[in-house]
């Protein structure tokens, strides 16, 4: 009986024995697994082909990593995306990606984000703040040179004489600022050129026509040339010079910024003369940029794009290729 109880204990220890719990698989997160990146992303809106592109960017990118985007489009406000930053920085995200409205009144909201640690960077629009440390990097083009390669393309077109109606972008915002000044600045070089109307459209296709008409009405036989601030602006125009039967491309010349897909078309249609480009594909160096920043390198505080003239003469040969 004694060798029968014993025999029961020993068979009870080795059934309780706990085995080491199994290490997770390559397919199961295990208590090491990696942290899911996410980004916060304050767009300006959908105002354009461009913006849209560039949003298509950013977001798919942010799939092809695996990263966690958390998009906020601000419908052209900027107090929609002051409310986005404080949402983002409440959510404790890794970094915030801003695509800002207009260039001044940041300040109190990036403070907030510099105190939470959390990198800001500033996407195809730079900002006016005192302490330059409230961002990390701006990632964009030149605008103001993109206005002095339009006025100097269509000042040689124009034959260094006439009169130019301007649309520019949403008043105070980057782009349409330095737009304006590249543009005037490289028309000083041309004494008989002369900007004779000039209003915001909103970087807007309905609102360019919408000028474009006033401006028509106001002086049709005072224009000779269109200068607008990006493509969809241009492409309202067009349409507005062609219900006034006034020839766009031919009889009163159009140049524009953004070079999308639809400029293309147009200037193979021979309605738009040209177009600079500036590229909205951001996703790949924007994600690099954040990589870099959160592995501790250091960053340009501005990495600029590369911009380039398209005309008439070379829109045929390229346009199968545009991505935007």
């Amino acid at each position: 009986m004694k060798q029968l109880i014993v025999a029961a204990l020993l068979v009870f220890v080795v059934g309780c024995k706990k085995e080491p719990a199994p290490e997770a698989s390559a397919g199961n997160a295990g208590p090491t697994a990696e942290k899911k990146l996410v980004v916060g992303f304050s767009q300006v809106g959908a105002e354009s082909a461009w913006r849209t592109a560039e949003t298509k960017s950013i977001r798919g990118e942010a799939e092809k990593r695996g990263i966690n985007l958390k998009f906020a489009d601000a419908q052209g406000k900027q107090a929609n995306q002051i409310m986005a930053i404080r949402s983002f920085i409440a959510q404790g995200v890794d970094a915030i990606v801003l695509a800002p409205v207009v260039e001044t009144g940041w300040e109190p909201v990036l403070l907030e984000a510099k105190a939470a640690n959390i990198p800001v960077i500033l996407v195809d629009r730079g900002i006016k703040v005192t302490d330059e440390s409230l961002y990390t990097t701006l990632i964009a083009s030149d605008f103001v040179e993109e206005g002095r390669m339009a006025a100097d393309w269509l000042a040689k077109k124009m034959g260094e004489k006439g009169n130019v109606v301007e649309l520019q972008g949403t008043t105070g915002s980057a782009p349409a600022i330095d737009r304006k000044k590249g543009f005037e600045e490289a028309l000083k070089k041309y004494p008989n050129i002369a900007i004779v109307k000039s209003q915001s459209a909103d970087f807007s296709r309905a609102k360019g026509k919408e000028v474009m008409e006033a401006f028509i009405k106001s002086d049709r036989n005072n224009i000779n040339a269109v200068y607008a601030h990006n493509d969809d602006m241009a492409l309202g125009a067009i349409q507005a010079l062609d219900e006034a039967g006034m020839n766009p491309g031919k009889d009163v010349l159009v140049v524009s910024i953004d070079a999308v897909k639809g400029a293309f078309e147009a200037m193979v249609a021979g309605k738009l003369n040209a177009t600079v480009e500036c590229n909205p594909l951001m996703g790949p160096i924007l994600y690099d940029t954040i990589a870099k920043i959160r592995a501790g390198e250091k960053v340009p505080k501005y990495t600029q794009n590369k911009d380039q003239l398209f005309d008439q003469t070379t829109a045929a040969q390229v346009i199968g290729s545009r991505e935007y």
